[in-house]
């Protein structure tokens, strides 16, 4: 190889590096923030092959937990921000496990079709939430996704190490699936979403699982982000997953 190319190579390796530490760096600089003031739950870290420590919330329910939920947001947030935060706690006020993780971040500015550079060590992540929750003994495990974390969960599923999950919860979901999904699916968008969501959503309805507890819903006067019904979204994910969880479809 002439040693102009070979630079440029070791260039682009080190650029590529420098940037992978600046994104883990981030993530950091949020736990350390966010871990003192978690109001519902507890700081706890997973390790996955590609960085041995993945923040994420874990919030446990008063009593018998009807099961296991594992949260994924969307793009350059963090595991309580916003919509996040509502869930978890709310599904944890309703009986669930809920453990909230971290997701690879880029730096500001970084697009949708940028982020898909991160869906591998996504997939890592995903995998780690799971095991984490079965290790725990959680009988029942549900995937609650919003935004490009949906697509992250969507890539995870269709992946051929993926392991089982009893439920999917998919809000503001861009794109359709990847592999026909085996488990029961609530596929949500808001009234107001972005219109590439809403059409996605129409596209996905044919190849949605054909079982009595999967289906589809609008949640009426609010957008993409849910922020003035977060509790009406909370309800309606908690009966499905009930539902599911106890086999009352």
């Amino acid at each position: 190889m002439p040693r102009i190319a070979l630079f440029a190579l070791l260039a682009l390796a080190g650029a590529s590096t420098a940037a992978q530490a600046a994104d883990y760096a981030r993530e950091e600089r949020w736990a350390q923030e966010i871990a003192p003031a978690i109001v519902v739950g507890d700081a706890v870290y997973l390790s996955t092959p590609l960085r041995q420590r993945v923040f994420a919330i874990v919030a446990e329910p008063a009593g018998i937990p009807k099961g296991g939920v594992v949260i994924v947001h969307g793009l350059g947030v963090h595991p309580d921000w916003g919509l996040n935060g509502g869930i978890r706690t709310r599904l944890a006020d309703a009986g669930f496990v809920t453990l909230s993780v971290q997701m690879p971040v880029l730096a500001s500015g970084a697009t949708r079709d940028d982020y898909r550079a991160t869906l591998p060590e996504a997939s890592q992540r995903i995998a780690a939430a799971l095991r984490y929750l079965r290790e725990k003994r959680v009988a029942k495990i549900g995937i609650v996704s919003h935004s490009f974390g949906a697509t992250m969960v969507n890539a995870y599923l269709a992946s051929p190490g993926a392991v089982d999950i009893d439920a999917w919860v998919t809000i503001g979901m861009f794109g359709t699936y990847d592999a026909k999904p085996r488990e029961p699916v609530l596929d949500i968008v808001a009234e107001r979403d972005f219109d590439e969501v809403r059409a996605a959503a129409t596209r996905r309805a044919g190849d949605s699982p054909q079982t009595k507890c999967s289906g589809s819903m609008t949640i009426p006067d609010t957008d993409h982000y849910f922020d003035n019904r977060q509790p009406e979204l909370a309800a309606a994910i908690a009966m499905f997953l009930e539902r599911v969880f106890e086999a009352t479809c």
